[in-house]
Formats: structure tokens, sequence, C-alpha cells
């Protein structure tokens, strides 16, 4: 997979169809199977995060372009305002047409009014998955004890470590969730990869509360 970060907003990417296949995914079923196309979707996401540093974040402005051997995607981060009813997406001018730009915002401003405030700023529970590089990081995190009592478990896939992180609105306020994720992103990146995928193809090493339980085996 090719890919070309933009700006700090956009990024454009292009995967062959050959490499659809070579990753579990058939060309009909990228166009008829929704759960499919978001399935391989997120995973070049997180594919694009490990490369550029792209953190996926608020609403997305997707454009999708099929070439004869493959497919061409352009991802724009649109910026929303702290009322939650404002927001651009700062695409340059040179890059899309006006028309693809109108058609797409009109889409995205359906998606986006149809959320409730609770579903922008705070749910009964909030969920993170972490890829972390290797297990010397997921060792050091162990090291910090008040992340003991979090509601984390440890998985493998695909050759690297991811750990989930569940929290409750009846445990934890907004703002303590932000600090306890400034910690945990010290030592890996939130990654775009679903819990039902990791679920489905990895491999549970711990359950929670896995980080105490790494730090006792690994001193």
């Amino acid at each position: 997979m090719d890919i070309e970060r933009i700006n700090d907003y956009t990024v454009k990417f292009y995967i062959s169809y050959l490499d659809m296949e070579e990753r579990g995914f058939d060309r009909e079923e990228i166009w008829y199977n929704r759960d499919r196309s978001e399935e391989l979707f997120w995973e070049m996401m997180d594919e694009v995060h490990n490369e550029e540093e792209f953190l996926v974040e608020g609403p997305l402005w997707i454009q999708v372009q099929a070439l004869d051997k493959g497919l061409e995607i352009v991802v724009t981060k649109a910026q929303v305002s702290k009322d939650g009813h404002k927001f651009e997406l700062p695409i340059p001018g040179d890059k899309f047409n006006d028309a693809d730009v109108d058609g797409h915002l009109e889409e995205l401003l359906d998606n986006y009014s149809s959320m409730s405030d609770d579903d922008l700023l705070y749910d009964d529970h909030l969920e993170f998955m972490v890829k972390f590089k290797d297990l010397e990081d997921l060792i050091a995190l162990s090291k910090r004890t008040s992340l003991d009592e979090l509601t984390a478990k440890l998985y493998v896939f695909e050759g690297r470590y991811y750990m989930f992180f569940d929290f409750s609105a009846d445990l934890f306020e907004e703002s303590d969730i932000d600090n306890i994720m400034s910690v945990i992103l010290e030592y890996g990146h939130e990654s775009a990869v679903s819990i039902h995928r990791i679920e489905e193809y990895g491999k549970l090493i711990m359950d929670s509360p896995a980080i105490p339980q790494i730090r006792k085996y690994f001193k």
C-alpha cells in the first residue's frame, strides 16, 4: 500500500486489488459487504497511522476512487468546535474540486447532525484499543501502578501486542480518562482495529486487569 501525507489533516493512499486479496478480502465483497469494507478501511487506517502518525479523531471526509488495478482513497479530518456544532474541512483548493467536496460534505453533515451530545462527548463507557511496538513498552507501562485497577485486556494479533481499555462512566470522569490515556499513550499508540476483529482473529493473553499481571510475570 502506497501512502502520501498531503498535510496535517489529509492523507492519500493507494491499495491494489492484489494487496486486498493478500489481506484476505475479496474484491467484490468490498463493494457489497459494508462490514468487510469497513474492516478493510480501518485496517488500512491503522497502517497509515503507523507510518505517518495520522491520528483518527472526530468526523472524517472520505473520497474513494476506483482505478483499474486498485483503489485511491483520500481521508481528511474535520475540525470540530467545542460546542459540537461547527466544523471545517481543511482541504487545499488545488487538490479537490468543489463539486466533490460539496457532495461528500452534505453526507458528512447528515451523519454528524444525527449524533447526540452524549455520542459526541461521553457515552456510558469509552473504549480504547492501544497497540504496542514491543514487549518492553508493555513492561514499562506495567510499572505505572496507578493503572492497576483499569479494565484492560491484553491480546496478540498479527505479531503485535494490543491492550483493550474499557472505562465506565460510573467510575471515571471524562477529564480522568483524558489524563489516564495520556499516560498510556506514552508507551503505545491508539489503534483503529476493533475489539471484534481482535477477538475473532487474535489471541487473548491476559484477561483484565492485565497491567499488574504483566508486572508480576516480568519483574
